[in-house]
């Protein structure tokens, strides 16, 4: 699958330029890796469910066909990303959730890890961020070789529970929203180059 990284790194960049100028934020363009559903995994084994309240008010359960997901690793090997983008909804919005998943290691489980996570409601133009990995955490993460082994890169299916307990919120701190459980199943590649992401909202990976 592509890598969404750097448009949607662009259009991070323009909504926080907007967000200090003052300037209404325009709606952020839709990645040309999100034009079409093509599925999270090939097994159908994939998925996104979380409850978010605030600005927001949504209760996610989005299986397999509803999600696009992708995910890598910091360029230092001491996180990982995964990131997920939903169906579109009333008025063509479309939610993504990125996950910055610290001290997460390629292959291995863990316990209690520090996340960052970024909610971008797309065609709306609002943008959400913990800013740091202080405020959310993966109670448990597994993941899974997809690939057969050997060779790069590697690809894993992660799957990983846990919950926020300090809201996210707008780059101008007019809005919030609390991320109170989140459980999915996605997936991240090891072993190629990660593109930066999210440069602009204080969300460090």
């Amino acid at each position: 699958m592509r890598s969404v990284a750097v448009p949607l790194a662009c259009a991070l960049a323009c909504a926080a330029a907007a967000a200090r100028s003052g300037a209404q934020l325009a709606p952020l363009p839709l990645p040309p890796a999100a034009t079409a559903a093509r599925g999270c995994l090939p097994a159908g084994n994939g998925y996104l469910r979380a409850r978010i309240r605030g600005a927001l008010n949504l209760d996610i359960n989005w299986r397999n066909a509803e999600l696009e997901c992708e995910g890598d690793e910091r360029s230092d090997g001491s996180a990982m990303r995964v990131i997920f983008a939903g169906p579109r909804g009333p008025g063509g919005h479309r939610l993504r959730m990125v996950f910055g998943i610290a001290r997460a290691r390629e292959g291995r489980n863990g316990r209690e890890l520090p996340t960052n996570l970024t909610v971008i409601l797309e065609g709306d133009g609002r943008l959400f961020a913990t800013r740091g990995e202080d405020r959310c955490t993966v109670d448990t993460l597994r993941q899974e070789r997809l690939d057969g082994g050997g060779g790069a890169p590697r690809s894993y299916r992660v799957v990983a529970r846990g919950f926020c307990f300090l809201p996210a919120s707008t780059l101008n701190n007019a809005q919030r929203i609390l991320v109170s459980s989140f459980d999915f199943a996605g997936y991240a590649v090891f072993g190629q180059q990660p593109q930066p992401l999210l440069p602009a909202t204080g969300n460090r990976f």
